[in-house]
């Protein structure tokens, strides 16, 4: 009868500790990038708000056209908010705008539901584009003009803002901004 050999179970622990030292590895390397400062992101389209500003902590007041006040949070489930907030004279560039929101609205096919549109502003002068607006923005006024910093100073401009269901402004973006990118960041948020 042959005894094993001294350096089987040496080799069964090394190959247990290199299988840990796999797994353990990439953990590791986070916690030191961590530590260093280093945190991964992915490229959004729209501005960070900073300092980072929460609605319903504010009390921020949007008064509806048709009456009541906005809830930044919603009752019946959480949804997130985009915010149009137009310069003067909202005519054919504010339109586009907003028809470039809507559609990325649009597009989010059965996820429609987890985002609101709001329009902060005068309506578009023009009939025809105000109502097509309307069929898919809610309207309102801040008031108070606490939401005056991201509104754009140029006539026939829009801004936007991006605001979780809990009222927190996660994105801005200024006049000019690219529809594209704001569809490609809502699309993330809202899935």
């Amino acid at each position: 009868m042959s005894t094993p050999a001294p350096s089987a179970p040496k080799a069964a622990r090394l190959k247990l500790l290199a299988i840990a030292a796999v797994f353990a590895a990439p953990m590791i390397a986070a916690g030191l990038l961590t530590f260093a400062g280093w945190q991964p992101g992915g490229k959004g389209y729209g501005r960070p708000v900073q300092p980072q500003r929460n609605f319903v902590d504010e009390h921020l007041r949007v008064s509806l056209a048709g009456g009541g006040d906005y809830s930044w949070r919603d009752p019946g489930q959480p949804r997130m908010t985009l915010v149009a907030l137009a310069g003067p004279g909202c005519a054919a560039r504010c339109f586009d705008a907003l028809s470039g929101m809507a559609k990325a609205w649009v597009m989010l096919n059965r996820n429609q539901q987890r985002l609101r549109l709001l329009y902060l502003g005068e309506p578009p002068a023009d009939a025809s584009q105000l109502a097509a607006v309307k069929t898919y923005w809610t309207f309102g006024r801040d008031d108070a003009g606490k939401l005056a910093a991201f509104r754009p100073a140029k006539a026939d401009s829009v801004s936007a803002l991006l605001v979780e269901s809990d009222g927190t402004a996660l994105a801005f973006y200024p006049a000019g901004f690219d529809g594209t990118g704001l569809m490609r960041d809502v699309i993330k948020v809202v899935k």
